[in-house]
């Protein structure tokens, strides 16, 4: 099976698993307090449906479902889901309804107090979700971690870290006087929010002052080479049968010495030779120039041999046929694992989840810069976040991840959104008087013009990113 459609089937599973969770938040608090509800929809179903309980030749297998209150099913427009309730300005825009006098079991007749919790329901549910995958992948997989003070040949750092005054080996070991344990993407946003990170460097420990503003986290992460790397000895791991460095005389287990001229002895410094071919590629050249980029000269030494040198012709994809020794493999027994028992692993996914809510929040400021709207992305961006290889544990952590971006996405107060119509309740509850439901219909119509651009927006990034 192809990569693009093994991440296909990830996005999809994940994808139904969440709507049909946040919904049905909503549905069962709806349920809880008496309110009927219409519609159960995964997907939208706008002019036609896939699957609908109230389909003829449903009912006629089924025929108890032609009298059921609410009817399920899957739309064609995977762009979330919904439930339509009963006496409520919601996506379906059912304002007919809305002039019909009020009847016991709709949502407008409840007092306000039920009504917020049939709002926040599918919020709180992604939640409760999240924390409680991970939680069952500490469970199952246990954790393991890359403590920072195994990593003994520390980090490469970029232009921008070298200014602040971070050296190629220093190990970043505390921000602003708490300690740094591990290694994970974590570290980015410390560094960036410190006002002082502690290094060791040549064993004793350093003190860089970070300006008062903080660093950027997306140019952090973005800048080609990142702030920090982690520096890795330029040792091949294995060698692709037939592949140039194989015909070469290339074995695993060999340093490479130099690239193209250039000494090399850590991985990031072969990945910036490489880079500067492939922008030299990207700016567009001839045939013959693109036959000279691939003309690779090399120094190398298997182990216990003497250095070797070779001219190697690489792939058209401008490959070498090597797999690098890169950190996870070449400090795979540094790794610290610790498994979790079943009641263990629910405090400590909890504190996970939230720290993780935590990250994901102070991260959405960068959403209104101009690089965190160019980094906005729809199905492309999300559906590239899962592995190429189907991986339960993988799968998991991602679409925990992304329940909580839903949550806190959709608690924003944004017309349309939960968040808006909870934003609406609480002005209610404060005034005593419910807003109008003209108002509340052009509330709904400015959340979805809202909503549309910013998919608009999503997909145009994605376009940009796998077209040019």
């Amino acid at each position: 099976m192809s990569i693009f459609w093994i991440k296909t089937f990830q996005l999809i599973l994940c994808f139904a698993i969440l709507i049909v969770l946040h919904e049905g938040g909503h549905f069962f608090f709806a349920k809880l307090f008496g309110v009927k509800v219409e519609k159960f929809y995964m997907f939208f179903d706008w002019k036609f449906h896939l699957f609908s309980t109230k389909d003829k030749w449903i009912t006629r297998l089924f025929p108890k479902l032609k009298d059921n209150v609410t009817e399920y099913g899957i739309g064609w427009i995977p762009l979330g889901g919904y439930v339509k309730i009963a006496g409520m300005v919601d996506e379906s825009l059912d304002m007919e309804q809305m002039k019909q006098p009020v009847q016991p079991d709709e949502f407008r007749a409840k007092p306000v107090w039920q009504r917020f919790f049939i709002m926040v329901g599918g919020v709180l549910v992604n939640f409760v979700l999240a924390l409680f995958i991970y939680a069952m992948i500490l469970f199952a997989w246990g954790s393991d971690t890359l403590p920072m003070q195994h990593i003994r040949h520390g980090f490469a750092y970029n232009e921008m870290a070298q200014d602040l005054g971070f050296r190629d080996g220093d190990i970043p070991v505390k921000v602003d006087g708490e300690a740094l344990e591990a290694w994970d993407g974590s570290v980015f946003r410390a560094i960036s929010e410190a006002q002082t990170v502690t290094v060791l460097r040549n064993g004793a420990e350093v003190q860089i002052a970070m300006p008062a503003e903080g660093v950027n986290l997306l140019e952090m992460i973005e800048q080609d080479p990142r702030f920090l790397t982690i520096r890795v000895p330029s040792r091949v791991d294995s060698v692709m049968a037939d592949s140039p460095a194989a015909l070469a005389g290339m074995k695993p287990g060999a340093r490479l010495l130099a690239v193209d001229g250039k000494d090399i002895e850590w991985w990031h410094e072969f990945d910036a030779v490489m880079a500067r071919k492939a922008d030299v590629l990207a700016a567009g050249c001839s045939h013959e120039d693109s036959v000279r980029l691939r003309t690779l000269p090399i120094v190398f030494a298997n182990e216990n041999a003497a250095p070797d040198t070779a001219v190697i012709q690489l792939t058209e994809q401008y490959m070498m046929g090597i797999v690098k020794s890169f950190y996870p493999i070449y400090y795979k027994d540094e790794y610290v694992h610790r498994d979790y028992g079943f009641w263990e692993s629910i405090p400590a996914g909890i504190a996970y989840g939230w720290e993780t809510l935590k990250g994901y929040v102070s991260d959405l400021k960068y959403l209104f810069s101009k690089k965190g709207a160019q980094s906005v992305g729809s199905f492309g961006t999300i559906g590239n976040l899962f592995p190429a290889v189907w991986d339960w544990q993988s799968f998991w952590n991602i679409t925990a991840f992304i329940s909580i971006i839903l949550a806190v996405m959709n608690i924003l107060p944004i017309p349309g959104l939960d968040g808006g119509h909870i934003f609406f309740l609480l002005v209610e509850a404060i005034t005593r008087r419910p807003p109008s439901d003209k108002f509340m219909e052009r509330a709904q119509y400015v959340g979805m013009a809202l909503l549309f651009a910013l998919m608009a927006l999503a997909l145009f990034n994605d376009a940009v990113k796998f077209l040019f």
